[in-house]
């Protein structure tokens, strides 16, 4: 099938979406679909074969990473000329909206996914008064679809009762090839603890964002002895998460990729994972899949992935104490630690991206009917 998809964002960027998107595309494409991607121009006009038109676009004065890029009507064009059998718009917000638009004029079915939690982190940017219209906002775009994608089913439990229709939950993925714990390694440790790879290592991996809340592995990072804390991505927080974590043992590494992230999971002895945000939390099942235990936030997805005790450890997202409890328990039993690994990692062996991606091919299918 000829499939268009709509992303407010896409490679070069690196985040949870862009890489379910990247699995994603590419095993469609493997499938024999044909894909055409509209996002933001990033520079890149193909993809694992899948044609990709960007569309020109200016930073987020926020978050200079997100580029804003406005319908036009050069997109309906390209539509006439690739005539797709489905619309699929991945957190239609601007770019999106033609995506929405072009599928009602021009009578393609329409599939929408929810990968963003965005109404909870207006609350991060100060701008929580506008929740309410948010969600009004989303009902309205969301609703014009045949179906409606979340990665966890809290946030189809979430969607459902502000109002979004025809909810379904697209299962989760991971590159359980990549993400390997034999890639542990002492020179990896040694660089994310910068030359103290004996010490106990918290590791952190994802968008320097304040809706992650990562200030909150401080006390945590202080309650251990000698322990170092490495944060692995890059984001607009990073600035004021130097200043907050200033005379601490952390390292910000900024973005590692492929095997080098893969080696960073492996190599490290916990994963602390503080957002309460997360519409699943991706980066944990690769955390998982390497074989880092996880302490995370009882909150949104991430429940969907860890099972307390038996392949992490959850903690009350109210609770201050609770990360910092959850931590010392995993660091103070080797024994408890290396069952946590072994079942985190066969956790993730449930969840590889071609059977995510065949499930997305059935919906697809579904909405066309």
């Amino acid at each position: 099938m000829r499939i268009a998809l709509f992303t407010e964002t896409f490679l070069p960027k690196v985040d949870g979406i862009v890489t379910r998107l990247r699995h994603t595309v590419e095993h469609l494409q493997r499938s024999g679909n044909e894909v055409l991607i509209f996002s933001p121009d990033g520079g890149l006009t193909e993809y694992k074969g899948a044609r990709i038109y960007g569309v020109s676009g200016f930073p987020l004065p926020w978050y200079p990473e997100l580029k804003m890029a406005f319908p036009r009507p050069s997109i309906g064009y390209q539509l006439e000329k690739f005539q797709p059998d489905i619309i699929h718009v991945v957190n239609p917000a601007i770019l999106g909206l033609a995506g929405v638009y072009y599928a009602k004029t021009m009578q393609i079915p329409l599939l929408a996914s929810y990968h963003t939690h965005l109404p909870q982190y207006l609350q991060h940017y100060g701008l929580g008064m506008l929740e309410g219209v948010l969600w009004e906002f989303l009902k309205s775009a969301h609703n014009q679809a045949q179906l409606n994608l979340c990665t966890s089913t809290a946030m189809v439990q979430e969607l459902t009762s502000h109002g979004i229709q025809r909810v379904d939950l697209w299962q989760r993925g991971v590159d359980t090839e990549l993400f390997q714990p034999h890639l542990s390694s002492r020179e990896m440790r040694s660089h994310l603890s910068q030359g103290h790879p004996e010490s106990p290592l918290l590791l952190y991996v994802g968008r320097l964002g304040a809706e992650k809340e990562i200030d909150r592995i401080k006390p945590v990072l202080a309650a251990i002895p000698n322990a170092r804390l490495a944060l692995v991505g890059d984001g607009p927080h990073r600035q004021a998460l130097q200043q907050h974590f200033a005379g601490t043992p952390t390292h910000f590494v900024g973005y590692l990729t492929g095997v080098e992230l893969a080696s960073a999971f492996a190599s490290a002895d916990a994963f602390i994972f503080p957002s309460r945000t997360e519409t699943l939390g991706l980066v944990l099942l690769e955390a998982m899949a390497a074989g880092c235990p996880v302490v995370a936030a009882r909150s949104g997805g991430i429940p969907d992935i860890v099972t307390d005790g038996v392949n992490g450890y959850l903690f009350d997202p109210k609770d201050e104490e609770g990360a910092i409890a959850a931590t010392q328990r995993l660091l103070a039993h080797q024994e408890e630690r290396e069952t946590l690994r072994q079942n985190a990692r066969l956790e993730a062996e449930r969840w590889g991206w071609a059977a995510a991606t065949r499930q997305l091919q059935d919906y697809y299918a579904s909405a066309i009917r």
